[in-house]
Formats: structure tokens, C-alpha cells, sequence
């Protein structure tokens, strides 16, 4: 009888250590360059965590920027579809990893990332001659997103969303300036009419008039708290239109009367987030908006092209670590209608997250406006680069680890970060 009741009680107690370390299991997920197979698809498994209700740990600097969340057969099995590399460790090795983070002596931190951002992108809806880095790269990642435009933004949907990307989208009213190019292109005629058709549908005479009120209401969603990401032409037209606010910079091509004399002196520079002291280009037969983007003055090869992330205090500076997590710290370069941004034409208290300093030349950088925040990443596609209109997409099967579109991704989870942790 006592035989039986030891057994019993040895069971019993086999079974409760058994159940304690199921449940102090978890899954990390290694960002570093030999621990991940696919690094886009690893944040598409973060935010469905996220989606799910389960709180993460960001391991900052750790191992290219992993992720450590509680063990789930469901995240476990959602890794093995889609092909993304995890470990399973015991909690006590989790300590571990957050002991050795929480060291002075190393440049790493944790971020709790809570809730599921809700995501929209500023599109239009028709099918345009290019593609869009952030929209192909939330696809491969299986992140859902929302596309809005005009009608949405005029009719205040942005609040709904806690980060917005504006599309390959000109905020001037001058249509991409495509116009020398391609004016008799089927695709911008009718991208012509349509913008036309829309403007005069919402009460607007021009299109650049219907695109300075959505800039307006882009800039107080991003006060009110939204979080803007920006790419390409989408980061300087913005700016102008800012900075243009009821001055008339179109030529007749674009809206049938002259631009007002004068112009350029009309600017008003404080209305923008990044730039200062930019100057317009007058002659509307030129493929560029002004002088902040350097494409059409580089001198430097394909193979040349590259540059380089800041690295920042994981401890202190927790929103710009964030932002550059990756598992390489120099990343090729790419070109775009705005490839990268003049730095002498930058803002005092712009953060520059990345750099081709030789050349003078910010690639990617971040500020404050308001409650919110923002983010420019020049370029148009990190695996393209010198992606041309009518050239077909770039297939992100072929680079599942691509550092590019890793940043991209990044601003993807940094709202989900507790509010707390977001100091710079």
C-alpha cells in the first residue's frame, strides 16, 4: 500500500515538472545572418503572434534583432509553413539570453512589442507601370494591410490606422513629372484623367489643389499620432506640397496655367518635416522635383553603391535601434526617381538612421512631428536597382534575407512597441 502510494505521488509530481516546463517553453526566432532562412517572412510571423493576442520580445542587437515569444504549437507550426527558422528553449535559457541583454557592457535592450498595428497604404487603385516595394514586401511577409486614397483621407479614415505609407505617389499635382517621357503613354493618360475626374468629383479645380489638402490632412493624421513610412518620389513631393501650401508650382501641362511668378521665394520651409532650403525645378520637361534628391548628380557604380546603418544606444535610443535592426550593417544601394536625400538640405534635428557619407548623401531618415512620427527611405526597390517603368516585379522569393527590405519591415512592428519604450 505505501509502495503504491509513493508511485503515486512520484507520478503526480513527474507529471506537474512536466507540465511546468511545457508551459515555460519558447520559440525564438534568430534574426542573424546564419540562424534565418527567411527573414521577411519572420516578421509576417511576429505580427501574426501579434494578431493572436501574444505579447513579444524584440531582442534588440541580439543576433541580427530575434524575436522571443511564449511557445505555441499554432506559431510553431505557422513557422514550419512558411519556412522561417526557430529555436524551442527552455525558460531558463530565455533568462539567460535576457540576463546577458540586460548587461551594460553589451549594446542590446528588449522591447515588449503588444498589438497588432493596423496598416494602410496610400494608393490609387488602378494599376500603375511600377511596383511598390512596401506593398510586394507586406504580401511576402502575409501582413494585411488596407489600401486607401483620396476619398479615404478626405473623409478622415486615417485615424482608423496606426501606420501609413505613401505609394510612388507625386503630391506636387505634376503626375510623376513623367511628362516629357511618356505624355503620349496610354498609362499616363489615362492616370491624367482619372486624377482629373477625381479632383473635380471632390470639389477640387486642380489636381494639385486636391493633392495639397490630402498632404494637409496626411500632416495632421501624422500629428494626431499616426506613424507616416514613406519610399521614392512619395518622401520629396510630399515635402514640396508642404511647403507649397496655396502657392501654384504647375506648369500648363499639368494643370492648364502658368505657375505663379516667383515661387520658389513663396516656399515655406517650416511647414516641412525633413527639408530646408530646397530649390524647385522650374523647367517641367525635367524627370525631378527639386534638389533634394541626388540621382541625376551620382557618380558611382552599380557595384560601388552602397550604404551604410547608424548604430545607436539599444539602451537609450530605442526607436532609431528599432529602425535599423538588421543582420548586416552595410546594405546595397538603389535607385529611384528620389534615390537619396542631399544632406546639407536636411533638417537640424532630422535623425539620420543611414548614410552614404562619402557622397554626402542621407539614404534614410526619421523625426517627430506632433504625437507622431516619421520615416523617409529612399529608393524604389531594395532588390531592383534601377527598377524602370514597365519592368516586371521583383519576385522576393529570390531574396527571402534581403537587408532592404528588411528596414522596410521594421517600421512595419515599431508601432507596436510599448508606448513607453519609444524615447529617442
Amino acid at each position: 500500500m505505501m509502495k503504491c502510494h509513493s508511485k503515486l505521488l512520484f507520478s503526480l509530481l513527474l507529471l506537474l515538472l512536466l507540465n511546468g516546463s511545457l508551459s515555460a517553453v519558447q520559440l525564438l526566432i534568430p534574426m542573424d545572418t546564419d540562424g534565418q532562412k527567411e527573414h521577411l517572412k519572420a516578421y509576417g510571423i511576429a505580427y501574426f503572434a501579434l494578431e493572436r493576442g501574444v505579447e513579444i520580445e524584440w531582442l534588440l542587437n541580439y543576433r541580427g534583432g530575434s524575436f522571443l515569444i511564449p511557445f505555441d504549437e499554432t506559431l510553431k507550426l505557422e513557422c514550419r509553413i512558411r519556412n522561417v527558422s526557430y529555436e524551442v528553449i527552455g525558460d531558463a535559457d530565455a533568462q539567460a539570453i535576457r540576463n546577458e541583454i540586460s548587461s551594460p557592457a553589451v549594446n542590446q535592450s528588449i522591447v515588449k512589442l503588444e498589438t497588432a498595428p493596423k496598416i494602410a497604404v496610400y494608393s490609387p487603385k488602378s494599376k500603375l507601370p511600377w511596383d511598390d516595394a512596401v506593398t510586394m514586401v507586406l504580401t511576402y511577409a502575409e501582413i494585411p494591410y488596407d489600401v486607401v486614397y483620396d476619398k479615404e483621407v478626405l473623409n478622415d479614415l486615417l485615424p482608423k490606422y496606426d501606420w501609413l505609407h505613401l505609394h510612388h505617389e507625386d503630391f506636387t499635382g505634376q503626375y510623376g513629372r513623367f511628362y516629357a517621357a511618356f505624355r503620349n503613354a496610354p498609362w499616363y493618360i489615362e492616370q491624367k484623367r482619372e486624377q482629373e475626374a477625381l479632383a473635380a468629383e471632390l470639389g477640387f479645380s486642380k489636381v494639385s489643389e486636391l493633392k495639397s489638402a490630402v498632404a494637409e490632412k496626411i500632416r495632421a493624421y501624422t500629428i494626431g499620432g499616426g506613424f507616416l513610412f514613406a519610399m521614392c518620389s512619395a518622401t520629396d513631393s510630399y515635402e514640396i506640397a508642404l511647403a507649397a501650401l496655396e502657392v501654384d508650382i504647375c506648369e500648363p501641362m499639368f494643370d492648364g496655367d502658368p505657375a505663379e511668378p516667383n515661387y520658389q521665394n513663396k516656399l515655406n520651409f517650416h511647414r516641412c518635416n525633413a527639408f530646408e532650403n530646397f530649390r524647385l525645378i522650374q523647367n517641367p520637361t525635367v524627370y525631378e522635383f527639386s534638389d533634394i534628391d541626388v540621382t541625376q548628380n551620382r557618380k558611382i557604380s552599380e557595384e560601388r553603391d552602397y550604404f551604410s546603418l547608424f548604430e545607436f544606444s539599444a539602451k537609450w535610443d530605442i526607436v532609431p535601434t528599432m529602425l535599423t535592426q538588421n543582420h548586416v550593417r552595410i546594405v546595397k544601394g538603389f535607385m529611384g526617381q528620389t534615390t537619396a536625400f542631399r544632406k546639407d538640405l536636411i533638417k537640424s534635428d532630422v535623425l539620420i538612421l543611414g548614410e552614404f557619407k562619402a557622397l554626402g548623401e542621407a539614404r534614410y531618415i526619421h523625426g517627430e512631428l506632433g504625437m507622431g512620427t516619421w520615416t523617409y527611405y529612399g529608393g524604389h526597390d531594395p532588390e531592383d536597382y534601377q527598377h524602370r517603368v514597365g519592368d516586371p516585379k521583383t519576385e522576393l522569393e529570390l531574396y527571402p534575407n534581403s537587408p532592404g527590405y528588411r528596414l522596410i519591415l521594421n517600421n512595419i512592428l515599431f508601432p507596436a512597441a510599448k508606448k513607453k519604450n519609444q524615447k529617442t
